[in-house]
């Protein structure tokens, strides 16, 4: 996709006060910014060691706040066939966000052409004034707003040649596994498949009665007692099933991660090439403790869960919890 031919935010200018997560990507995925080098076959000794061309990317992403002083970074990771920055805006810009990552987008091209003539000398024909190996797809901008979001980024960041060391290390639980069927549906999987032949299952489904009984009149014990029940039947060996979508819930995965027990996730989107579970699921995954399913296929322009697709989730890890197991526990 050519430059022109971008949609640089259409309807957000993002000139405001704020953090944006940048990421950038070669699009044939070639390490051409550096190797993963890992020592001993310890992911946790991971880092990148860093070709020429990675070195000029990186100039550049330090000379941002030469040209826009209201932008500082706050934290960089530049991976074999990527480069992630997060990015302050102390003051309001006059261009926005936009501008800024456009900006390096060119010069990253401009290194890359002068890559090219100096290590592949006989591509550049006078029919093809450019060879752009790099950044000719559309760059990733997300702006962090809520609480906590900034840090969980920094550690997202930070851990990049960890995660992309223990996939290489551990394949098989990263690959995407397609048409695993349970029940009458078919999903795409990542994760540890032989979690699904425990020997007891459990939805995690919080109901709203709940909630609002301990919101409006205080009466916390049943909102309690279930999330209590449902961290003692893991702690029994059931396997927990959910879409873990509310804060309760969340709640639940949290301890449930925390403990090291075994659980199934459904997520509301399909996996990508290049999937790389969250960095709270990330280390399940690597470890054998967690599977996650979707029945729908990768949809990169999604945002947003709908209300409809969690009463669909929620609905699956019952059906999914039915079909594996007739000791299927029930606490709501």
């Amino acid at each position: 996709m050519s430059e022109d031919k971008w949609h640089w935010q259409i309807g957000r200018i993002w000139r405001g006060v704020g953090i944006y997560h940048v990421t950038m990507v070669v699009p044939s995925r070639m390490p051409l910014f550096g190797d993963l080098v890992i020592p001993d076959d310890d992911p946790g000794q991971a880092y990148i060691a860093r070709k020429e061309l990675g070195e000029a990317i990186l100039k550049l992403m330090f000379m941002i706040p030469d040209y826009h002083p209201e932008v500082e970074i706050i934290q960089f990771c530049l991976m074999p066939d990527h480069i992630h920055f997060i990015l302050r805006v102390k003051r309001e810009m006059k261009k926005g966000i936009a501008s800024v990552v456009r900006g390096f987008w060119q010069g990253a091209k401009k290194a890359g052409n002068v890559y090219a003539s100096s290590v592949f000398p006989n591509t550049i024909r006078s029919d093809q004034p450019e060879w752009n190996p790099i950044f000719t797809e559309k760059p990733f901008i997300r702006p962090m707003s809520r609480k906590g979001q900034l840090q969980s980024m920094i550690r997202y960041v930070q851990m990049n040649p960890q995660r992309l060391a223990t996939k290489r290390l551990k394949p098989g639980y990263f690959y995407v596994q397609e048409n695993v069927e349970i029940g009458a549906r078919v999903y795409s999987a990542v994760g540890n498949i032989q979690l699904l032949h425990a020997q007891k299952y459990s939805p995690v489904h919080v109901r709203s009665m709940w909630v609002k009984d301990a919101e409006q009149n205080g009466n916390i014990q049943p909102l309690r007692d279930y999330k209590n029940g449902c961290v003692l039947a893991a702690r029994e060996g059931t396997v927990m099933v959910s879409p873990f979508i509310s804060e309760h819930e969340k709640a639940v995965l949290d301890v449930l991660l925390k403990e090291q027990h075994g659980i199934i996730y459904i997520a509301d989107n399909g996996f990508g090439r290049y999937f790389k579970p969250s960095d709270a699921l990330f280390d399940a995954v690597a470890e054998g403790r967690l599977l996650i399913l979707s029945p729908w296929s990768y949809d990169s322009s999604k945002k947003r869960v709908s209300r409809d697709e969690c009463v669909a989730m929620n609905g699956m890890a019952e059906k999914i919890c039915d079909a594996l197991s007739p000791n299927t526990i029930r606490k709501n």
